[in-house]
Order: structure tokens, then C-alpha cells, then sequence
């Protein structure tokens, strides 16, 4: 029977963790990135309460896990702490929208909701590159992680785009209106063509999964939905290929 590569991603290598309390809250006070912190979830006491403020203060994700999850990283004295090195630096979303806008550009951005497949998202951030977007916004939480193969698959543009990592893209949409931006939604079902959208104003594209599309939440607070046109009767485009086609649109109307 034949078989087929699955989506899973592989355990990170031993190489790229920081274990226990005290190494990860040094890594943290030392502005090392981390991907994200995970912590057995039946944990209290001040060293939980020390890597926790520490984590917030610097924007890295910690996850609540049972102890079965630390001990399948194969690491030894966890204390019930195991951190992942993040491979790529995430910036400041209201420092990249004002590092845009004082360098007299139109701020494009790419919000990216629920896309876990890493290599759609190696493949956007690799076309995102091209088109002269200036940053992939993602949530901390239901993405797909940023590792190697993610890296791979970019060719190396996600270690050249700035990623922002918000912990509320509700939130960040709110931001980006604050700043002037429109945020558009991709949705199939939209009446709308993107060739009638205007996109050479300051904006984001919100791009949801293939299989979920973006949260309704999310949808409610976008300024306006478009949709690609397709002659052949389908359900849907690949998320990549799709945010390919958006992107060139914006290309073409910014000239």
C-alpha cells in the first residue's frame, strides 16, 4: 500500500531547547528568542510565576501541558519547564507600521488565521517577500510552527520579511485600524472581485485556512471581503497559491 507524508511536524532537535526554570528565565532576561515556553500545567510557586512574567514581558507563548508532553522532548531535570529557540526574530507590529510609514512607503500587510501547514506558510512568506509586503502578522497560538522546514520551504524569505506574533489578531486589526489601515478579508463567497478592491492605500489581507477560513470574529471587524475570481466550478484554491494571486493584484495596482 502506498503511503503518503503526513502534515506532523517533528520533535525540535535537543539542540534548540532550553530546559528548566532558571536557563529559560536567563534566556528570557538575555533577550533570546524562544518560539515558546512549555510548562506542565499543575505548576505553581515562584519560579512559575517568574518565567511567566518574564514570558509576557517579552511576547513569547506559554503553553500548558501535562507532564507527558515535557517528557517526550527526551530532556532530563525539566522541572516541569522546556523552552524552543525560535529559528527566525518576530518584531514589534506598531514598530514596523511606523518604520513603514517614516520611510514615506504604503504599509502592506499579511495577517495569516489559522494556517498551520508549514509549508503554505514557507511558500506565502516566500511570495510575501517578492511582493514587497512588510510584515506576516500571526497569532501565538493555532500556527503552524516557524522551523526549519517552514525556513526551507521560504527559501529563506521568512529570515528577511518581519514577523509579527500578536497574541489577539482582534486586537492587532484594531491596531492597524488606529494606524490608518484597511483591513481586507479573503472570503470565496464575497460578491466583490479584488479587482475592486482598492489596494494601493494603506491595508492588510487577512488570510484564513483551507479548511476553517478566517473566524467569524475576525471577519466582523474587517473592513471589506473580496474574493478571486474562478471560472471552474471548486471549492477552493491552495492558501498559498491563493495568497499568491492576491498579492500580484496588489502588486499591479501599486504599480
Amino acid at each position: 500500500m502506498r503511503t503518503f507524508r503526513t502534515n506532523q511536524q517533528q520533535r525540535p532537535k535537543k539542540s534548540t531547547l532550553i530546559v528548566g526554570p532558571e536557563a529559560i528565565s536567563k534566556a528570557l532576561q538575555e533577550g533570546k528568542a524562544l518560539d515558546r515556553i512549555y510548562m506542565q500545567n499543575n505548576l505553581t510557586g515562584q519560579a512559575a510565576d517568574v518565567v511567566r512574567k518574564l514570558a509576557q514581558e517579552h511576547q513569547v507563548p506559554v503553553n500548558r501541558v501535562p507532564v507527558e508532553k515535557l517528557n517526550a522532548f527526551h530532556v532530563t531535570d525539566h522541572n516541569g519547564f522546556v523552552a524552543v529557540i525560535s529559528k527566525i526574530r518576530y518584531y514589534d507590529l506598531q514598530q514596523v507600521i511606523s518604520y513603514v510609514v517614516d520611510k514615506g512607503e504604503v504599509p502592506l500587510l499579511l495577517i495569516l488565521d489559522g494556517v498551520t501547514d508549514i509549508r503554505n506558510i514557507g511558500a506565502i512568506a516566500r511570495t510575501a517577500y517578492c511582493c514587497g509586503v512588510h510584515a506576516i502578522v500571526i497569532p501565538d497560538k493555532g500556527v503552524g510552527a516557524l522551523n526549519d522546514d517552514a525556513i526551507l520551504t521560504s527559501a529563506g524569505a521568512l529570515e528577511k520579511i518581519p514577523v509579527c506574533r500578536v497574541n489577539s489578531l482582534m486586537k492587532a486589526v484594531d491596531d492597524m485600524h488606529l494606524n490608518g489601515l484597511q483591513v481586507f478579508a479573503s472570503e470565496m463567497t464575497a460578491e466583490t472581485g479584488i479587482r475592486d478592491i482598492d489596494l494601493s492605500i494603506p491595508c492588510a489581507l487577512v488570510i484564513g485556512s483551507e479548511e476553517k477560513g478566517i473566524q467569524p470574529s475576525l471577519m466582523k471587524i474587517c473592513d471589506q471581503q473580496f474574493r478571486i475570481p474562478m471560472k471552474g466550478d471548486f471549492e477552493s484554491l491552495n492558501v498559498s497559491v491563493a495568497t499568491g494571486m492576491m498579492l500580484y493584484e496588489t502588486m499591479r495596482q501599486r504599480g
